[in-house]
């Protein structure tokens, strides 16, 4: 009797054991999660319910734009978000001291892609790869071969000094970029009767006719000369590489600066006359800002820049130029015919230590998807798109149709837009030293431009003395 109890209490366990195996296999990846809750059987918006993240913006268009559609992303993922918004002039340095600290936050940061030549060697930002590799961890529609390959291609690097963008990993997703090309006032050009220019003979020909268009304070073209690193990635390294010119070559495990190559010097003087024959009396101190304020006051004819620094001009009240104001591509030298045009984008990327790397993830998907960038374009007045399909829907057409030649300058610059600089960490000393070396050379302080470029590349070539390159 007492041996047939323990049978049936021996059976009884066994059968237990099997049913709690059932229940597992069947439950199978379902039921399993990473660190921060992701299922792995599918993609899925509520993945990471009840996450809080911690987002780190600039002041800017795009985190406006991103701000006042949090509440439906919670809505839609159950994720908390808290951010900060800080302006750009103190920006990045709060956001290195963060990431320097290894906590964690912010889980989420916008960037440039210059910044991401000091951040991704430092290990601050995680390889998105590893979720854009996972079906379960990307929405059916995301779509990343919609991003136009140039915009996507420059948040994309191999971690090795010397070696352009495009290849490697991929460390942040633009939520808009810019390109550079050349705005003009088709009202004070129409009361001249002068064309648009296509060359930069003939830019620098329209800046001799434009001085003091409409009287003392008013000039013909704006562009960036502050003494830091913003004056020579716009307007400058556009026409640069459009010259064939090279900021640096790899030679022998070294970069070596090419500012004094024959292409470079013929660049500058050009860029030096049109500065002498057409920029701003104070020059020397014009930043993004002042150069957009002026042409939207009328007292600047052009304007060489980012595209959007015109576009933020243009809406009916947004200045006194407002309706008034135009695109073209940017001028080329004389027998050219390719255009290359220097890329910014801002972007965002995840914070390597991140503990929440799922909500991350799927908070950098949400804001850099076709849906809400086309929401962006049409109602919070950002631009430009870095996806193919909300380029050429028909909303944001009939947005971007209402400046005149927006459309064409976007689709004749996009094919060649893309980083035209040398990946390389000390990209903001080098190119805040060049930026003073052009201002040195417009206040004569040397005897040519070839001086002036000789010199500069001594200083450069110091400056990245201690960059391994391959």
């Amino acid at each position: 009797m007492k041996k047939s109890k323990n049978l049936k209490i021996f059976v009884s366990v066994l059968l237990i054991l099997a049913l709690s195996m059932s229940l597992i296999a069947c439950s199978g990846p379902a039921e399993e999660a990473d660190g921060d809750g992701a299922a792995a059987d599918g993609f899925s918006w509520d993945m990471a319910s009840g996450s809080t993240l911690k987002v780190m913006f600039n002041q800017h268009t795009y985190a406006e734009a991103i701000i006042k559609k949090l509440p439906e992303f919670t809505e839609a993922t159950g994720i908390e978000v808290e951010y900060s918004l800080t302006p750009e002039e103190n920006y990045f340095d709060k956001l290195t001291i963060a990431l320097n600290s290894r906590s964690g936050d912010p889980d989420l940061f916008m960037t440039g892609a210059y910044q991401i030549w000091e951040y991704a060697p430092a290990g601050y930002t995680a390889d998105l790869d590893q979720f854009l590799n996972d079906p379960n961890m990307v929405a059916p529609d995301y779509n990343v071969d919609d991003f136009y390959e140039g915009i996507i291609g420059g948040l994309r690097w191999d971690l090795k000094a010397g070696h352009k963008t495009g290849s490697g990993p991929l460390w942040a997703l633009p939520l808009g970029f810019e390109s550079n090309v050349l705005a003009y006032n088709k009202r004070v050009f129409d009361e001249m009767g002068l064309t648009p220019p296509t060359t930069m003979e003939e830019l620098l020909a329209v800046c001799k006719e434009l001085k003091e268009f409409e009287g003392p304070g008013t000039y013909p073209l704006a562009i960036r000369g502050a003494r830091n690193w913003g004056t020579i990635h716009p307007g400058y390294m556009t026409t640069y590489s459009n010259y064939g010119a090279v900021d640096f070559t790899v030679e022998d495990g070294k970069l070596i600066s090419q500012v004094n190559s024959p292409e470079a010097v013929a660049m500058t003087e050009m860029w030096v006359d049109l500065i002498k024959e057409g920029g701003a009396p104070s020059w020397s101190s014009y930043t993004w800002y002042q150069a957009g304020a002026d042409f939207g006051a009328g007292k600047a004819a052009m304007l060489f820049d980012a595209t959007c620094n015109g576009y933020f001009q243009n809406p009916e009240g947004a200045s006194e130029e407002a309706g008034n104001l135009a695109w073209v591509a940017p001028p080329l030298p004389e027998g050219k015919t390719e255009i290359n045009a220097n890329l910014w984008t801002w972007s965002m990327a995840i914070n390597e230590a991140s503990k929440n790397k799922t909500a991350a993830w799927l908070f950098l998907q949400y804001f850099t998807s076709a849906d809400y960038q086309k929401w962006s374009i049409v109602e919070g007045n950002c631009v430009d798109p870095p996806r193919k399909s909300v380029f050429e829907s028909q909303e944001v057409q009939d947005v971007l149709a209402s400046n005149t030649g927006y459309l064409e300058t976007f689709n004749a610059t996009v094919p060649g837009t893309t980083i035209q600089f040398t990946p390389q960490p000390h990209f903001f000393e080098t190119t805040t030293e060049w930026a003073a070396t052009l201002q040195d050379i417009v206040a004569g302080k040397y005897d040519s431009v070839q001086d002036a470029m000789d010199q500069l590349k001594v200083k450069m070539d110091g400056v990245v003395e201690d960059v391994e390159a391959e």
